[in-house]
């Protein structure tokens, strides 16, 4: 969201002014991709991870305050919820021993965190929908006290007029019928329910189609075989029910709208692209400002200058328009890139579970865009986007399209073409051997045994309630258990069910 804004209210001035600028940066970003403005000194990766903070009974602990107070550190920082937190990695290099050190770093990281939030009597819980989440969660009173978080709930609010409405049908637990969500909030907390690993990488304005297309073409495998989100409010929902709860979450839709075929905010998309502009002008073109703040830079004159422009409304326009692979132009020590951002992954279960997906995305992601023949342009556009719902609400039973084979289990998918890519494009990336057969057998290991965090969550629950639990103890008994077995930093598909 970039940094935080004034806490004035805006009126049709400050709109009609913050579309002018939103637009002269459009052009100057063109200016730059034509002009050749940007550096690449490499295939640079990074990663954020959001996390939950809860209590000694499972419950979410509203605390993120004190816990950053006590953190003092820049690579933590907040998000919508007060029991949330969120952990931003240095970028470094796509090569040799790259991703072991970042798995070093990342458990270091949270581990340090871990002990801080101990001292503060919580914990942190990395998982991509905390299950022990009750609606009063869900009250306003716990954004996160920055103004930027009130002005985006407030305007969002006030766009679609009317009530948060979640409405989700999921698959039930062993052999019972389908569970139901119906549930109204006065907030956009439902969004900060979501927490996910979302993944950089840093390419050429000339890779850039190339990439975003690849990572489309994954998102629904990537959902599948990392589902970490069954439940939600009590429900056994989607395995990965963030996917659907963003969209529901931050609508700035009535239903009227809907009708009309007005695009979500959240959003995959409707076309392969041949540039990143074609992201930035599709935000521009369809979706008006949610905070319309601007600032004193002319964009033009910065680029005529020599400098790289900040591009400030452009970049905080993109931020509110959540697509699930979102264009990223930033300027880091006075020079501009550009990056994939990929959105579509759950946090946790453990750090190496989450490596093993990096591993995996960067590497079929290089595969498939530098393939001669495309694979976008054997499938539609609309195929991508159905694999991505199906992955994410039947996990390892979805059924999946990929050209030259049809219909298809992920675990099918993964390990007859999709993990020799991954292995392909790491080694072209020169990532190290050892690297590649640790997070790549991982997720062959995961796509045998068809384990992920969802699956292991709705076992978990059900052996729970076969021994007469209630809905709500099961779940606070499975989480505590997911914890525990997080902790040992083992992969969840060897994570025992009872």
């Amino acid at each position: 969201m970039g940094k935080d804004l004034s806490a004035d209210s805006f009126d049709h001035r400050d709109r009609a002014r913050y579309r002018r600028k939103v637009q002269r940066c459009l052009d100057t970003l063109g200016r730059m991709l034509s002009d050749g403005g940007f550096s690449f000194p490499g295939r640079h990766v990074g990663l954020e991870v959001e996390l939950n903070l809860v209590d000694a009974k499972m419950r979410p602990a509203m605390s993120n305050a004190m816990v950053l107070q006590a953190l003092d550190s820049p690579s933590f920082t907040t998000e919508l919820s007060q029991h949330n937190l969120e952990l931003n990695v240095p970028p470094r290099p796509l090569a040799g021993t790259c991703l072991v050190e970042l798995e070093r770093d990342v458990c270091r990281y949270l581990s340090h965190a871990q002990e801080t939030a101990l001292d503060c009597d919580v914990r942190l819980a990395m998982i991509g929908i905390l299950p022990t989440l009750a609606l009063d969660d869900f009250d306003q009173k716990w954004i996160t006290h920055s103004t930027r978080y009130t002005l985006l709930n407030d305007q969002i609010l006030a766009a679609r007029g009317e009530h948060t409405i979640l409405s989700l049908d999921g698959a039930g637990l062993a052999e019972r019928g389908p569970e139901r969500l119906r549930a109204q909030t006065e907030s956009i907390l439902p969004e900060a329910a979501c927490t996910s690993l979302q993944l950089h990488l840093q390419v050429t304005p000339e890779e850039f189609a190339a990439h975003w297309n690849a990572a489309q073409c994954l998102a629904g495998v990537q959902v599948a075989l990392a589902a970490n989100s069954p439940f939600l409010l009590g429900r056994a929902l989607w395995h990965e029910t963030r996917i659907p709860l963003f969209l529901q979450a931050t609508d700035t839709r009535p239903e009227e709208l809907k009708n009309q075929g007005v695009r979500p905010r959240v959003w995959f998309g409707e076309r392969w692209i041949t540039s990143i502009f074609d992201l930035f002008e599709e935000n521009v073109r369809y979706f008006p400002g949610l905070l319309p703040e601007t600032d004193a830079e002319d964009p033009v004159e910065a680029l005529e200058s020599g400098q790289a422009p900040k591009l400030t409304e452009l970049r905080l326009h993109n931020s509110t328009v959540w697509r699930w692979n979102r264009p990223v132009y930033d300027v880091v020590d006075g020079v501009p890139h550009l990056r994939v951002e990929n959105r579509v992954l759950p946090a946790g279960p453990t750090v190496v579970d989450m490596l093993a997906n990096a591993a995996f995305f960067y590497g079929a992601q290089r595969a498939l865009a530098e393939t001669e023949r495309p694979i976008w342009t054997q499938m539609s556009f609309h195929a991508a986007e159905e694999n991505l719902y199906a992955g994410a609400r039947n996990g390892f039973d979805a059924q999946l399209y990929w050209p030259q084979i049809g219909w298809t289990s992920p675990d099918e998918l993964v390990l007859r073409v999709l993990l020799p890519l991954a292995r392909e494009g790491l080694r072209d990336s020169q990532v190290a051997e050892e690297a590649i057969d640790r997070y790549l057998g991982l997720i062959e290991q995961r796509c045998l045994t068809r384990r992920n965090g969802s699956r292991w969550q709705r076992e978990a629950v059900a052996c729970a309630e076969r021994r007469g639990a209630d809905r709500e103890s099961a779940l606070a008994r499975m989480l505590a258990r997911y914890l525990e077995l997080a902790r040992g930093e083992q992969p969840v598909h060897t994570w025992p069910s009872e």
